[in-house]
């Protein structure tokens, strides 16, 4: 049952009158049922009042229950309650569609299952690795650090194992970036990234990218806004498949020169990539935090990935993790390093990543035969350019045919498919006929 509370109710109520103390005092008012859905809050200068507190105070307690969609605004007809409970959710992931068991469905940019490393005898491995069981919430296992130590492109101060590459990028922003900070990141990105920063509350500035890389003149801007963190993706653009080159690299690396902003290297392709590693680690190791991600090489059931940067960054990361798992598995962590000594493994990996090589290209070059220039690169996926995206999605569903909108991607205006090569094996021919008709509209 919906009715008004007005402000002298909230006053007896309300005995935390901090902006972290009003918002969760509220919401703990909203599920208990003593404020329904439907109930309409009281205006804030007349609340902040009876609460002896400034109207910015309570402002920004609002501001963190719409943030959950707790509460919602109606414009001049003020504010409502309008859900009684609070799931986190990925709002761009979790928006995927479930396309039918008939669909060929090229939106997963997945690795092939048929070209990741047997795991048999690398996890009879792990199951006798150092310390196993024990309750000591260690950063890596020693013999995991040796071996990424030798390929690692630069030499920092700490290393630390962490569930999976995204969960290391969540880890960091949680630990090390405050609610409502800005934070640049390349345009376009993952949808998982920007899901991260959105929950996070960040304030997103995006940075534009061309086939080298980020835009000096765009990251140049992005920085005007002082972001704790630029977040960007060295070798294989997971959206894009393009590489940041040398040159941009080192270009970027002196517009940060003189900044405080945290510089986060997201490696999440990793050695699918042909391109050889690079960091600004060594020009800014007390600032960089580079991630490199086991996942779409080795197999995403390890569950593994290790970011490096300075002592007291690792420590802050791992003070936050305490929280939670506390660390990441030792079997798990033996068993990559023993894929990574295993030469049989690094066969595998080389068979698959002229693979994954093989197939994208065959699309961009039947797409290019076809009137739709796209970029040729790496990674697991392609970046198509259209005229317009509703346009191309209908045209593409109605071929039984289901990719991502470009929108998934960016936080900019987008023309563009994002369309997995990574399991397309076959049906090269049909699924560019399909998208050279989806990719003009007029």
């Amino acid at each position: 049952m919906s009715g008004n509370r007005d402000a002298a109710w909230f006053a007896e109520k309300l005995n935390d009158r901090t902006i972290r103390g009003i918002a969760l005092e509220t919401s703990a008012l909203i599920r208990a049922g003593a404020l329904p859905v439907g109930t309409k809050l009281p205006p804030i200068r007349d609340l902040a009042f009876a609460l002896g507190i400034s109207p910015a105070t309570l402002s920004e307690a609002w501001s963190e229950l719409r943030r959950q969609k707790i509460i919602s605004g109606r414009g001049r007809n003020g504010t409502w309650v309008s859900g009684d409970r609070f799931v986190a959710q990925p709002a761009r992931l979790a928006s995927v569609g479930d396309y039918g068991y008939d669909a060929l469905n090229l939106t997963a940019a997945v690795p092939d299952v048929k070209l990741l490393p047997k795991l048999e005898a690398a996890m009879a491995y792990g199951a006798s690795a150092e310390n196993l069981n024990s309750y000591e919430r260690s950063r890596i296992l020693p013999e995991l650090e040796e071996q990424v130590r030798t390929t690692w492109p630069y030499e920092p101060e700490a290393f630390l194992a962490t569930n999976g590459g995204y969960n290391a990028v969540y880890t960091l922003i949680n630990a090390l970036v405050m609610p409502g900070a800005a934070v640049a990141i390349e345009d376009p990105t993952g949808m998982r990234l920007l899901d991260i920063l959105e929950d996070r509350g960040a304030r997103i500035i995006p940075v534009k990218c061309d086939e080298e890389g980020p835009l000096p003149s765009s990251l140049e801007e992005a920085l005007k806004y002082r972001p704790v963190a630029f977040i960007f993706q060295p070798r294989i653009h997971a959206v894009t498949g393009q590489s940041v080159s040398a040159a941009r690299m080192a270009s970027m690396a002196e517009i940060l020169r003189d900044k405080d902003t945290l510089i986060v290297e997201d490696d999440g392709i990793a050695d699918i990539s042909t391109a050889p590693r690079h960091s600004m680690g060594h020009l800014y190791p007390d600032r960089v935090i580079h991630v490199l991600s086991y996942s779409k090489t080795h197999g995403p059931d390890l569950r593994l990935a290790v970011l490096s940067s300075s002592r007291a960054i690792v420590d802050q990361i791992q003070s936050y993790r305490s929280f939670s798992s506390g660390w990441t598995s030792r079997i798990l962590q033996a068993a990559v390093a023993w894929l990574l000594r295993d030469e049989a493994t690094a066969v595998c990996l080389d068979h698959a990543r002229q693979i994954y090589r093989g197939r994208r290209a065959g699309l961009i070059d039947a797409l290019g035969e076809r009137g739709v220039e796209a970029r040729h690169g790496g990674g697991l996926c392609a970046w198509i350019p259209v005229s317009s995206e509703p346009f191309a999605m209908v045209t593409l569903a109605a071929r039984g045919i289901a990719v991502h909108p470009g929108a998934k991607f960016s936080i900019l205006p987008s023309s563009h498919l994002r369309v997995a090569t990574a399991n397309l094996s076959e049906r090269r021919k049909e699924v560019a006929d399909a998208i050279a008709l989806a990719a003009v509209h007029t």
